[in-house]
């Protein structure tokens, strides 16, 4: 329904100028879908050529001359650069021209530019990238005229790029040229309809054409440095405007009753080749340089004219905004119906003269610029294989330096020191965001060239991980204090053992380990405490607080080491329940009993005290009806434990014991003794 969008835009004409270009905004989108509709195109594009070329740019579409990681600052990467060099040579050559010649034209060095450029052209004739530098040459040296012919050659060898119908847009505009330039900026649009920098210069264009000071005057001259079949009959803004409507015929993939208008669907064009393109609108007269990008056709217009002559049929009678608001109908011969009309023609015939310009045949063609395939014989898996473990990559990560490891090897390398492995470049900042990114890159090649060694290294991968899991056998333990059960423990770590151990202990899911305290003869004590970690917080030179809870009571059984930090079989405790009911009665006395003496022991603490207890541990658990129900006891035994200052050999006793009862009576002893102190 281009027809009434059209009318709808302009209507605002009759109350006044547009506000800015970018209410028009709606009115281009309208524009390129009408024209990819009658394609039979949609939004939708053959994404097939993303998946050509192993080592592909997604910006320029040639293979990766200097591969950076998707980080600041910009490093080559130092792995995807010597695969580069040594499946690609040839190519890789020819991206290093291409720097020299973006440099020297960044540089505003346009002889030296165009002088490289011709020379490298004399090698390699074929290279349609040097044509495109060598045109950014001209356009340096305001050769229009030249410039135009080498994006002409480029467009008729490869018609599927929508940033070289910009930049030919944006020197015809330049040189005057306005209703050719908006041509080839929609066209472009065509081809890529999130193409920023040409969806405003059609706005800017359109916002200027079509303003009521700009009536009588020419839409566009012709431009006789276009390409014989792009040539179009050029708009008239005045009394030939009568002669100038042109019939709009619908399009059966826009019937309303017909199937529903596809919904935008990502492409074959990456965003990242077209966005660099973004800044080159903020100066559209200087820094409007060529920027590669792969895309699609060139225009073929070869029914332009009679498009441009056939007649729109109006009605006799033309809805009009007025000033009060009110529709009113005007005769055709009246100044703002004419003017309306007049706008709606130009901007219909204008949008039916694109859509003659493209063949449906040409939108299909290839997009991309191959480079080969790569030789069996240079597949080589020690190419892929991590300095650090000497292993094949297993989740590749790529410093900003450039080098790439295991992730797993490099958070261990950072344990130790935030800086590099291999060339000792501070890694602080890396550290502190802990944004270990997957070179996504480095494995698909991996996947796709190694699919054997990656089965394998995952399979072992996996061993490894079981391994950490297992939390009866060489449970990881943290030799540094007392622990107890249902009690919060705190911890600050930052010796690289214990960081290695804790990131395990979440990597696998269990968020599990031992803490025991140590012990002068066998390393640490015989009887520890589990503790479940409840969260950690990294601070940005890589140590961790802990946030943990105590958990099961546990017997060491065998001692072990594991990559410098202990680890233990073990075997889990539970307290011994009292079955018979006169044996249970006593126990609950004792319960109740030694349960008032602790609540009246710490009552009489001083303030201080019982301020920093209450901010370390929390409040005293409250007493249990059912004294057994848990397999380590009532928790407030262990809680009253925790805060007694008592030497850790005494608690550890006290933590090994599997009777309540005993327990208890250990509890009391502790209590009468520190009772007495506070009456003295």
């Amino acid at each position: 329904r281009l027809k009434e969008v059209v009318g709808a835009s302009l209507a605002s004409l009759c109350l006044g100028p547009l506000a800015g270009p970018q209410r028009l905004g709606t009115l281009v989108d309208c524009l390129v879908l009408n024209y990819r509709l009658c394609q039979g195109l949609g939004w939708s594009r053959d994404g097939g050529a993303e998946t050509q070329g192993p080592l592909r740019c997604c910006g320029c579409g040639r293979v990766l001359g200097e591969a950076v990681p998707a980080a600041a600052p910009l490093r080559t990467s130092v792995v995807l650069n010597q695969l580069a060099e040594k499946w690609f040579p040839g190519e890789c050559e020819r991206a290093r021209t291409g720097s020299r010649l973006e440099e020297l034209l960044a540089q505003g060095r346009f002889r030296e530019a165009l002088a490289a450029a011709s020379q490298a052209l004399r090698a390699d004739s074929s290279d349609l990238m040097l044509r495109i530098y060598r045109a950014e040459s001209y356009v340096g040296l305001q050769e229009y005229k030249t410039a135009i012919e080498d994006l002409n050659f480029v467009i008729s060898k490869m018609p599927n790029w929508p940033e070289v119908y910009f930049q030919k847009g944006k020197v015809l505009q330049d040189s005057g040229f306005v209703g050719d330039a908006l041509q080839l900026f929609l066209q472009c649009l065509a081809l890529d309809e999130d193409f920023l920098p040409a969806k405003l210069e059609v706005e800017r264009t359109l916002c200027d054409v079509l303003s009521p000071e700009k009536l009588g005057e020419s839409l566009l001259k012709e431009s006789a440095w276009h390409s014989p079949h792009t040539r179009n009959k050029p708009f008239i803004l005045g009394s030939e405007v009568t002669e100038s409507y042109c019939d709009l015929q619908p399009c059966p993939e826009q019937s309303l009753g017909g199937s529903e208008v596809p919904e935008p669907v990502s492409g074959s064009l990456n965003r990242a080749r077209s966005a660099h393109a973004l800044n080159s609108t903020k100066d559209l007269a200087k820094e409007d340089g060529l920027k590669r990008v792969s895309s699609e056709p060139l225009l073929s217009g070869q029914e332009k004219g009679a498009l441009l002559k056939r007649k729109l049929s109006f009605s006799e009678q033309d809805t009009v905004v007025c000033e009060d608001g009110r529709n009113k109908h005007k005769k055709q011969g009246g100044k703002q119906s004419f003017t309306l009309k007049f706008k709606v023609s130009t901007v219909l015939c204008l949008s039916l003269s694109i859509s003659s310009c493209f063949s449906l045949e040409s939108t299909k063609r290839d997009m991309t610029l191959p480079f080969g395939t790569i030789p069996g014989d240079l597949i080589d898996a020690s190419d892929f294989e991590c300095s650090l473990c000497m292993r094949l990559f297993f989740e590749p990560v790529t410093t900003p330096c450039g080098h790439t490891f295991c992730k797993g090897c490099l958070e261990r390398c950072l344990d130790h020191a935030p800086q590099c492995p291999l060339c000792k470049e501070s890694l602080k900042e890396y550290l502190a965001s802990r944004k270990y990114s997957i070179t996504e890159l480095l494995e698909e090649l991996i996947m796709k060239y190694l699919s054997d060694e990656l089965y394998e290294r995952k399979r072992i991968h996996a061993e490894e991980t079981a391994e950490h899991s297992n939390l009866t056998k060489n449970v990881p333990m943290f030799v540094c204090t007392m622990a107890y059960p249902t009690v919060p423990c705190p911890l600050h770590v930052f010796e690289p053992r214990y960081r290695l151990m804790i990131r395990r202990s979440m990597e696998t899911g269990t968020k599990q380990f031992g803490m025991c305290i140590s012990d002068s003869q066998n390393g640490f004590a015989d009887y520890g405490c589990m503790l479940q970690i409840r969260n950690v917080h990294f601070l940005p030179d890589g140590r961790s607080v802990v946030d943990t809870v105590g958990g099961k009571r546990f017997r060491v059984l065998r001692r072990g080491m594991k990559d410098g930090y202990c680890t233990a079989d073990i075997e889990y405790l539970e307290d011994v329940k009292v079955a018979d009911e006169e044996e249970l009665k006593k126990l609950r006395e004792l319960h109740n009993f030694v349960y008032s003496q602790a609540c009246s022991w710490f009552q009489n603490l001083r303030n201080k005290f019982r301020t920093q207890i209450l901010q370390h541990f929390g409040p005293m658990p409250d007493r249990e009806e059912n004294i057994q129900a848990m397999p380590n006891g009532p928790a407030w035994c262990w809680w009253l434990l925790a805060v007694l200052p008592v030497d850790p050999r005494y608690q550890l006793s006290v933590l090994s014991m599997m009777s309540l009862k005993d327990r208890l009576i250990k509890i009391q002893h502790i209590l009468t003794y520190f009772s007495r102190d506070q009456s003295k």
